[in-house]
């Protein structure tokens, strides 16, 4: 299977959706849409939106998904079998405020 995962280095959704793949052992590309523009564009070219996090799986583009819709996709096509192992971050939420907070951008006022 070829995955390759547009994600960010720090959110809750894309942690989300690293910590699926990890609990079926699978291999991905993570592909970083906050340090490269040209990846960014990528995804968008691809999913046709700029949210992330967006994973193609096999040619397949799941666009602004959660772990949890990941998932559903793998286990709904018989791409994984269901497993009972426990994944290691929450597979449906974003970020929290405090990333948020720390990773905005601040604005210079001139007046």
């Amino acid at each position: 299977m070829n995955i390759r995962a547009y994600l960010k280095p720090s959110c809750g959704w894309s942690n989300g959706v690293r910590a699926v793949l990890r609990k079926y052992t699978l291999s991905y590309e993570d592909i970083d849409v906050v340090n490269s523009r040209a990846n960014y564009e990528e995804m968008v070219r691809k999913s046709g939106q700029g949210l992330s996090p967006c994973v193609e799986v096999d040619g397949v583009m799941l666009a602004d998904v959660s772990g949890e819709e990941v998932e559903n996709y793998l286990l709904s096509n018989q791409l994984v079998a269901p497993n009972d192992s426990a994944v290691d971050a929450s597979i449906n939420s974003g970020c929290d405020h405090e990333n948020h907070v720390d990773k905005a951008p601040q604005t210079t006022r001139f007046f």
